[in-house]
């Protein structure tokens, strides 16, 4: 089992993920895909996932004579998915869609196993996924994504948060109950917070809260 750390990856997860292999048994191995080296990655283009994905399937297949398989899911297979792409052209194998598996049945499958802490975890992009279509990608933005998205998650426990950076503004996208019901005076402060960390990123571009709209960062037209 293949497991790729990178800016763009959350510690929690990778931590998560070191816990659960040394609790089941698995054979785990860490490993930098190096997609931050691919000038292609890091300007950030509509098809971005594709060489995200060429460099991490490359790199396992260095180190593996194997069969590699992904955890794509029937349900993933509605969106414009460039990262398919470059699967295709490295050999990998989609269990799930073979067997028809969307993601409820995914978390099923997890309970069934006794995973689950994994099978109630929300749906997490990539921290790459925030920034907008065209805006470099850089580790101290993702960096900075990471922070205020934890901000907002201790400040506000919503069900879904996303920050955006966008060419102008920085986006916090709340799901509807959250955004809704956080009172004008605690966002306010929450704002000013956040104002903070976008000077500290060397930003100037105004901070805003609107709702969530999956995938609102990747603007297919660019």
């Amino acid at each position: 089992m293949y497991h790729a750390v990178s800016p763009a990856v959350p510690p929690e997860a990778t931590a998560r993920t070191r816990d659960l292999a040394s609790r089941f048994n698995w054979q785990l191995e860490i490993i930098d895909a190096g997609e931050f080296s691919d000038p292609d990655y890091v300007r950030n283009p509509v098809n971005r996932c594709f060489y995200c994905k060429t460099n991490l399937y490359g790199i396992i297949a260095q180190r593996t004579n194997q069969p590699i398989a992904s955890g794509t899911n029937v349900d993933d297979l509605g969106d414009y998915r460039p990262g398919l792409k470059a699967a295709e052209s490295h050999g990998v194998r989609h269990p799930y869609v073979e067997a028809g598996i969307d993601k409820t049945m995914v978390r099923e499958i997890a309970r069934a196993h006794g995973l689950d802490e994994v099978s109630e975890l929300p749906a997490s992009p990539c921290l790459s996924s925030r920034i907008e279509t065209g805006i470099k990608v850089d580790p101290e933005s993702l960096s900075f994504v990471h922070t205020v998205e934890k901000l907002v998650s201790q400040k506000l426990k919503p069900s879904i948060v996303r920050c955006r950076i966008r060419q102008q503004s920085v986006a916090i996208e709340l799901d509807e109950a959250t955004y809704r019901g956080t009172c004008t005076e605690t966002k306010a402060d929450l704002k000013r917070e956040i104002e903070d960390y976008v000077a500290n990123i060397g930003r100037v571009c105004r901070v805003e809260f609107c709702l969530y709209k999956m995938g609102s960062a990747f603007l297919r037209d660019t």
